[in-house]
């Protein structure tokens, strides 16, 4: 169940981060612009969502807040190294790129979160 939940707040945090790229790339924003708008909108998100939801024995407060920004915070530059390697390494769209390089972020996220949040049960425990 754990991990079921994970992936779905995964999901609607990767669909959120898609929206605003996909948006700041229709309004003519360049992806770093735009994946420093997201980062800001959806660690707020799903540190909400995770620590409520996700993981309902998560530590909440401060610290485990900083934690889960810090990990996030690795999310940005390793996205715009995807996006930069895709995109003008790779000569992909941007379109195309943006749910490449999500999907190459989820295992980071989830083993980043379990500890941000200092989650205390096994992820196979329901």
């Amino acid at each position: 169940m754990v991990l079921s939940r994970f992936l779905t707040v995964g999901l609607a945090c990767a669909l959120l981060h898609n929206a605003i790229m996909l948006g700041g790339y229709w309004l003519g924003l360049h992806y770093a612009v735009s994946s420093v708008i997201s980062f800001a909108i959806v660690v707020a998100f799903g540190y909400w969502l995770h620590s409520t939801w996700s993981f309902p024995d998560a530590e909440r407060g401060r610290m485990p807040f900083a934690r889960y920004a810090l990990i996030a915070s690795a999310n940005l530059p390793l996205s715009i190294a995807g996006m930069f390697a895709f995109v003008d390494l790779g000569g992909l769209s941007v379109p195309l790129a943006i749910p490449l390089v999500t999907v190459l972020l989820v295992m980071f996220n989830f083993l980043g979160g379990r500890w941000a949040l200092k989650v205390g049960r096994p992820l196979w425990r329901t």
